[in-house]
């Protein structure tokens, strides 16, 4: 992603944090803390004609949902390395933290490759396929009236799986190096 984003879309090497196992720097560990921190740091202080991305390649989850916000009944989440100890990172913060404070004129887009990540941004509009095979948009906002929507700015989610679905359930094992061209194609 970090070659896609350099090379093909022009983003400048010291616009990009990027949290792995791999790394000796413990914070760029993907931590509950790091990757709220991080999640914060891409929002702070953007600006009208800002193109902003989040890409997670990890482990996801759902669970259910008590506060009548998910019209499934369940909140998807993403498994930081340390989740056992510290918990996961639910759908309705990554909403609170990286949807809802995009001003107009920013553009967000995000990658999830994880297990039950389909709505984990928490978007109020959802384009999928039908039953019939058709492309339809759904109307994903809760009955409880809250809005899920960004503060003007402009966000696309792309997920490797649906809510209900691990990446198990797929036929081919990531589409996400196909479809965006990773390492260097």
């Amino acid at each position: 992603m970090r070659y896609l984003l350099i090379n093909k879309f022009q983003f400048p090497p010291d616009s990009i944090l990027m949290l792995t196992e791999a790394e000796s720097d413990p914070y760029r560990i993907p931590t509950k803390h790091n990757i709220r921190m991080a999640l914060y740091w891409l929002v702070t202080g953007c600006q009208p004609g800002d193109s902003l991305v989040f890409h997670y390649s990890g482990h996801g989850s759902r669970q259910r949902n008590y506060n009548g916000d998910e019209i499934n009944g369940y909140d998807q989440a993403l498994r930081p390395l340390d989740f056992e100890a510290q918990g996961v990172i639910v759908d309705d913060e990554i909403n609170a933290t990286i949807v809802r404070p995009l001003p107009c004129g920013v553009k967000l887009h995000a990658i999830i490759d994880a297990c039950h990540s389909g709505t984990v941004l928490d978007l109020p509009y959802l384009y999928r396929r039908s039953s019939t095979g058709q492309y339809v948009w759904e109307d994903r906002r809760p009955p409880s009236g809250i809005w899920k929507g960004s503060g003007g700015g402009e966000v696309i989610s792309f997920s490797g799986c649906d809510d209900d679905q691990s990446s198990a359930d797929i036929s081919v094992s990531s589409i996400f190096p196909l479809l965006f061209g990773e390492g260097g194609s």
